[in-house]
């Protein structure tokens, strides 16, 4: 286990941005580390565009005609692509009985905020309407109309721009999304938060060093208390419209206590936050399928939230002894 676990974390390690490293490279290197040639459990995978934004559409064998997956991928606003988090999205996928939607959007620096946020504003308005028509078009006479049922998924970066996609949404819109699945989300770019004041705040992927070069490649110093940009700077207003919100991190990652903050924020503009914690884990592990059986148990724990009926059933529980046997 221990190599395994060592393998884990060289390979995500990928995911830290450095200085000293060339953007390009450090783009190169993470497709590199995680694209794949074959996608799993037999996921199809279709590009398509809206306007000048790519996305991938992955569809599993089996999938619910009225669900929706958006994944909204991280790398530190400057990297990850559809390539990268094929695999993983296409596991997802297959997990969650869901047609997934990846996009393709803009990076910083060359393209800072709100840029990757506009690409993503109009992928999901474009999926939306083309599955709110499909549903329509394919009731029968005297059904009652099924309504897209939207789960947006987001890690690290992607997480703030998730956030930013449904504080600008209408409330008819935001009333689809049933579920919003965070990996590992960034939460505050804003300098009063603890893990840029304290010295040397740092996991076994991230350093809180690494993530300021991220928000200031991203945008400029006086926008990182925007709640577009820091969703924990976001008022009861815009959070008391958020859907249910899973988050799953492991136990000693340096965003830990910003997930706490959200969960307490939530809470209290009366909507809901789990927090899933995973014991001796690192950022970002359940990308680490060939290193840690802990990721493929994440990934079925996910699926199981979503298709379940009932959150608490006897499947999910399954799982949770699975973790706690291992």
């Amino acid at each position: 286990m221990s190599s395994d676990r060592r393998a884990a974390v060289k390979k995500l390690k990928s995911f830290y941005l450095s200085p000293k490293i060339d953007i390009n490279d450090f783009r190169t290197r993470l497709e590199d580390s995680f694209s794949a040639v074959f996608l799993p459990n037999n996921v199809e995978c279709e590009e398509k565009s809206c306007r000048l934004t790519k996305y991938d559409i992955l569809s599993p064998e089996v999938f619910a005609s009225n669900r929706i997956l958006l994944y909204i991928h991280g790398g530190s606003f400057v990297g990850g692509s559809r390539a990268a988090y094929r695999p993983f999205v296409a596991a997802l996928a297959n997990a969650t009985a869901s047609k997934a939607f990846l996009p393709e959007f803009r990076l910083a620096p060359a393209h800072p905020y709100p840029a990757s946020l506009e690409d993503v504003q109009e992928v999901f308005q474009e999926i939306y309407i083309q599955t709110e028509t499909s549903l329509s078009l394919s009731a029968d006479v005297g059904d009652t109309e099924k309504k897209p049922e939207i789960i947006i998924m987001a890690d690290t970066s992607g997480a703030s721009i998730a956030f930013a996609l449904m504080f600008g949404l209408d409330k008819t819109v935001l009333e689809s999304v049933r579920q919003v699945v965070l990996f590992s989300p960034w939460l505050d770019f804003s300098e009063d938060n603890d893990m840029f004041t304290a010295k040397k705040v740092s996991d076994e992927i991230f350093t809180a060093d690494s993530v300021r070069l991220a928000s200031e490649h991203y945008t400029y110093q006086e926008n990182w208390k925007n709640p577009f940009v820091s969703p924990l700077k976001a008022d009861r207003s815009l959070l008391s419209k958020i859907p249910p919100v899973y988050i799953q991190m492991g136990e000693k990652e340096i965003f830990y206590d910003d997930a706490l903050v959200l969960q307490t924020m939530l809470k209290n503009a009366g909507r809901k936050c789990e927090l899933d914690i995973w014991k001796k884990m690192m950022p970002m592990f359940q990308l680490a399928d060939e290193e840690l059986s802990e990721s493929h148990l994440a990934i079925e724990k996910i699926g199981k939230l979503i298709t379940a009926k009932d959150h608490s059933d006897e499947s999910v529980r399954e799982i949770q002894l699975q973790l706690e046997r291992s």
